[in-house]
């Protein structure tokens, strides 16, 4: 049988406490079963706007989507997911990547390095965050016996540590442009997704339970005419097409019934369960959840 359908939402857009709390709630109201925050210069701090997403809300769980692990160190980072866990009355799952934007390290100070130097420092801190709130005896105590680890990214050693310790995948479904230093992506076609889930299933075929899969949408779109919509994406993405866009994993448009068909086919060919939409789609999705949802009923 396949996995039950999980829908969660990146809130990007930094906003006054009743606005949060406003748009949190209506996130929970739409249906979805998580609310998420990035890890951004520019971008709401991740930990305070969970506690005040959990304060708003009753039913979501509430994740980082994903913590840029060169920000953070380990020791620090582990009192903060206990506290946040704690906060949230145990609705916390964390999500972590080795991050992929050199100018934000850069205005923040900190190292960026090479990728094997991002994934070794990724691999040393859920190490160290097992180790720590793993133990009886550390201070603050998280409400959850583990908090649920998220690991993002497509590299084989990313892949290759997801295997070994993550409870849930994420794929982006999109990869960094070669010698961008802004985090510039370029989105993957359906056969590099396979590729990857491949290699992924490869790694962790001794695994005594199955890891969640998540893909990250970059656009959402119930409508009869989706070209108007994909137009910003063409334009982006020039080496893309119309019907080559609209073929993306990451995109989702057309009418109602043809993209419900669409998450449904989706699932069966990557094993994706968990989606994730982008705030500027909260709404667009909605409908498409309510369908999944009736389907399953």
């Amino acid at each position: 049988m396949p996995r039950p359908f999980r829908f969660g939402v990146n809130l990007l857009t930094p906003a006054p406490a009743g606005e949060w709390r406003a748009k949190c709630r209506r996130a929970e109201q739409l249906g979805y079963d998580v609310i998420l925050i990035p890890d951004h210069l520019g971008m709401p701090a991740p930990f305070p706007a969970l506690v005040a997403a959990a304060e708003a809300t009753e039913r979501p769980r509430l994740g980082t989507f994903v913590l840029n692990a060169g920000f953070w160190n380990p020791a620090l980072l582990a009192r903060e997911v206990a506290t946040t866990d704690a906060l949230t009355g145990g609705r916390l799952e964390l999500g972590l990547g080795t991050g992929y934007v050199q100018s934000e390290h850069e205005a923040a100070g900190l190292p960026y390095g090479s990728p094997r130097e991002r994934v070794d420092h990724l691999r040393r801190t859920v190490e160290e965050l097992d180790r720590l709130l793993g133990s009886d005896a550390y201070r603050p105590r998280p409400a959850q016996p583990r908090v649920p680890l998220l690991l993002g990214g497509n590299g084989d050693r990313m892949l290759r540590l997801a295997a070994e310790r993550a409870d849930i995948v994420g794929f982006t479904g999109a990869r960094l442009v070669p010698g961008s230093t802004t985090g510039k992506l370029e989105p993957v076609d359906a056969e590099g997704v396979d590729e990857r889930v491949a290699r992924y299933r490869e790694l962790a075929a001794g695994r005594a339970e199955p890891a969640e899969l998540n893909l990250l949408l970059q656009l959402v779109a119930v409508t009869d005419d989706p070209e108007p919509v994909l137009k910003p994406l063409l334009e982006r993405q020039p080496q893309l097409t119309l019907d080559r866009a609209l073929a993306l994993p990451v995109v989702l448009a057309g009418p109602l019934e043809e993209v419900v068909a669409r998450v449904r086919a989706q699932r069966e060919r990557f094993g994706v369960s968990y989606l994730t939409v982008l705030e500027p789609h909260m709404e667009a999705f909605a409908p498409v959840m309510a369908r999944l949802r009736e389907e399953s009923a």
